[in-house]
């Protein structure tokens, strides 16, 4: 089996991007990411990355939120590209360090990623290799994409009003519900088991809530939903594919309503939420719009790039180009 942190084939050393090389660059690291293999890899993978990238200053997190701080305070001190090493969880705290209370802290940075995590389903939209050795290549060829971003408005657990960034997906609904279950286990069996199984345990004791839904001023509703998807990128949840057509790249919401679907239904339909097809059903409704507000007299749960970080109501409004994110082309 190849060795995914060995670097192979002509003396790639000396073949570094020449832009990437002369930038200051900061490597944001979540040790305990791919169920703590990280940590142990780390050493291999930093001595992999100094020699195709050059020198970098490193910064392993040791709790929530220090991606967030320690890429603010990077950003501050100069650096031109931040490397988040990790998932979807601190890509999201990486993208809130990226931004202030006016925008970007600095426009003209980049933001490189490469994939560490257990679900990582940002990367089923955008062209960023899991791989080691490509996620770096792509990182050295440094073609940037503005990308982007959601800004929402919400409750969080202490209930104050808190403001948060998303680079992928924040669902209300059986979203936070499950979330709030995955977090509280150890994800050993990898994101697509972990989800799955969440999925199927938070569906057997969730109860579907009364929502009421503003896009725009295009509809102002109140629906019955299992879950109200507000999608940046296309999968979240381990591989539920529950926005095909969305784009980080359009400046609008693609936004996904599981409507009044009853218990069996939800069952029989649930290879649909994997499979593409989700739209096909008649009590899924989309809509598409800048601006996403919700409330309910329920307690509805909040998922935002995977992390449960509060509930209803919430404003949701699109931040266009936000963050420039290395790509493939």
């Amino acid at each position: 089996m190849k060795n995914p942190l060995r670097s192979d084939g002509p003396d790639r050393g000396t073949v570094r991007g020449i832009i990437v090389a002369s930038r200051k660059i900061t490597f944001i690291v979540n040790p305990n990411a791919a169920r703590g293999s990280t940590s142990r890899e780390w050493p291999q993978i930093k001595a992999l990355a100094t020699d195709r990238l050059g020198p970098f200053q490193p910064h392993l997190t040791t709790g929530p939120g220090d991606a967030t701080e320690l890429t603010r305070r990077a950003l501050l001190e100069g650096a031109e590209l931040i490397v988040c090493l990790g998932g979807d969880g601190t890509l999201n705290e990486v993208v809130n360090g990226f931004m202030g209370e006016d925008g970007p802290i600095r426009p003209e940075a980049m933001l490189g990623f490469i994939p560490r995590g257990t679900g990582c389903d940002f990367i089923k939209t955008v062209p960023i290799p899991r791989e080691l050795n490509r996620a770096l290549d792509v990182i050295m060829s440094s073609h940037a994409r503005p990308i982007d971003l959601g800004r929402l408005t919400y409750i969080d657990h202490s209930g104050h009003r808190s403001h948060r960034y998303f680079h992928n997906i924040t669902s209300f609904g059986l979203g936070g519900e499950v979330d709030e279950r995955v977090n509280r286990t150890s994800k050993v069996f990898g994101g697509f088991v972990s989800f799955i199984w969440a999925t199927l345990i938070s569906i057997l004791v969730y109860d579907k809530k009364r929502i009421h839904l503003k896009v725009d001023n295009a509809y102002d509703q109140t629906v019955m939903s299992w879950n109200v998807v507000v999608a940046n990128g296309q999968y979240h949840g381990g591989g539920m594919w529950v926005a095909p057509e969305a784009a980080v790249d359009d400046g609008m919401f693609h936004v996904t309503v599981i409507g009044d679907f009853t218990l069996a239904e939800v069952f029989l339909n649930l290879p649909k939420l994997y499979n593409g097809k989700l739209l096909q059903l008649e009590k899924v409704s989309t809509l598409v719009g800048k601006r996403v507000q919700a409330s309910s007299d329920e307690r509805v749960l909040l998922d935002v790039d995977g992390e449960q970080p509060g509930q209803l109501p919430v404003t949701i409004d699109i931040v266009p180009g936000a963050v420039s994110l290395i790509t493939a082309k």
